[in-house]
């Protein structure tokens, strides 16, 4: 039976930042929405930090299975239909359990799952925002084993999806 797809979906800008003090270092609505139509009726799995940084009024993300990794995870409160993970590789097999062959797995962050989850993924789908913002989060260098496949430009930045080569 076909697996589904394991992909990682960032928003970063041109200097490799993804996040400062546990937010996005960024408003950009257009990036919001793209994130929210391609992640929508799917499984996310997330760090506990980005879980953390989620509006209480999101969480868990709405229309989706919740994956959230820490290292003790009994320690979190976690409403119910929202499952833990101790590992990347605990995530994952928790995902493929639930997910069917036509869902994507997406890893949503924060720096510390991207790279480890980086050698899993399938398929990397970036939003590059325009220019240079301060940050403290980036994601690591992945061009060297994935082939851009498409991109689109928006107003404030470009969606970009990545295959693995």
């Amino acid at each position: 039976m076909a697996q589904p797809v394991i992909a990682a979906i960032v928003g970063m800008d041109e200097g490799r930042i993804i996040g400062r003090d546990g937010g996005l270092p960024w408003n950009v609505p257009e990036d919001i929405a793209h994130f929210k139509s391609q992640t929508t009726g799917h499984v996310v799995i997330m760090g506990r930090k980005t879980w953390e940084s989620l509006p209480p009024r999101f969480r868990p993300l709405p229309a989706r299975t919740n994956v959230v990794i820490s290292r003790a995870p009994e320690s979190l409160s976690l409403p119910a239909g929202v499952v833990s993970a101790r590992s990347v590789e605990e995530a994952v097999s928790i995902a493929r359990g639930v997910a069917r062959p036509d869902q994507i797995i997406w890893f949503i962050g924060g720096g510390e799952v991207y790279r480890s989850a980086l050698p899993l993924c399938d398929e990397v789908h970036l939003t590059l925002v325009y220019g240079h913002h301060s940050g403290d989060a980036t994601f690591p260098l992945f061009e060297d084993d994935f082939v851009e496949v498409s991109s689109r430009s928006g107003d404030q930045c470009a969606f970009k999806v990545y295959r693995r080569a």
